[in-house]
């Protein structure tokens, strides 16, 4: 009978030995930081330096916001199974979507896609006027399309969130800010021309444009928002068993909680 074979180019162990990418795992223990483990076990190679400062600053950026609902999610599951913080982690980070956490993802996403209809139109990196002209027809056509652009905008920062220039200025340093970031940029200095209104250019959409720029796959945009909040999870929950507010969240609404009648279906 053939033995089955089933290929990686990840991990693989015997009784002696672990492997991890090809290199012994105690070779890397110690001297692989691990946001380059991260973006090595993605990409399969290893980030240039200025690749790997930006996934960090990324990974700080989107490690914790306060009390969003991923973060309440997570302290009531942890009130009603403190027995399980794996479920606590879980429940946090199962509302990572279009509103929090998933912004990164939808927003490189929506730039690469403008940056692959209009290729023929990308500027050259020191065209100020041509990235704004690409803003405006990528702004122009979601609005027609009925439809928003992810990344813009914040519940909280109504001005400005102050992770967005930050990391446009880490990403300069670094030697990665490339279209993706070049054109979110863009967005942000015309889209009020077009749409009426500011709209800052929130923290989330920055780093996936930022991600997409080092060569993250959008695929994984998401992942590495999810990889962050767990760290920022973890701080919750061990400052939920210092100092729980879960319970009084809980009775808050629950006691506040007022009936109201069904209402009449139409007609």
């Amino acid at each position: 009978m053939t033995t089955p074979g089933y290929p990686t180019s990840l991990g693989v162990s015997t009784e002696a030995t672990i492997s991890l990418l090809g290199e012994d795992i105690t070779d890397l223990m110690g001297s692989v930081g691990f946001g380059e483990l991260a973006y090595w076990l993605m990409t399969l190679r290893r980030p240039s330096p200025g690749e790997a400062r930006v996934l960090e600053a990324v990974l700080v950026a989107l490690a914790d916001h306060g009390f969003t609902p991923t973060a309440i999610a997570a302290r009531l599951t942890y009130l009603s199974a403190p027995d399980a913080l794996q479920g606590a982690v879980a429940a946090g980070l199962l509302g990572g979507g279009s509103r929090f956490l998933g912004v990164t993802e939808d927003c490189g996403t929506f730039l690469a896609k403008v940056l692959e209809r209009h290729t023929a139109d990308i500027p050259s990196v020191d065209d100020t006027s041509g990235w704004d002209e690409l803003a405006r027809m990528a702004v122009r056509e979601a609005r027609e399309a009925g439809s928003y652009v992810p990344g813009l905008g914040h519940p909280v920062h109504k001005v400005e969130d102050p992770r967005t220039p930050r990391l446009l200025a880490i990403a300069e340093e670094a030697g990665t800010l490339g279209p993706h970031l070049r054109l979110f940029g863009a967005i942000g200095r015309v889209h009020e021309d077009i749409l009426g209104r500011h709209l800052p250019l929130n923290g989330a959409g920055v780093c996936g444009a930022a991600l997409a720029d080092i060569g993250i796959p959008l695929a994984m945009l998401r992942g590495v928002a999810l990889l962050a909040r767990t760290a920022g999870l973890l701080g919750q929950l061990a400052e939920e068993q210092r100092r729980p507010v879960g319970m009084d969240v809980y009775l808050s609404v629950d006691r506040h909680a007022t009936y109201v009648p069904p209402e009449e279906p139409r007609d």
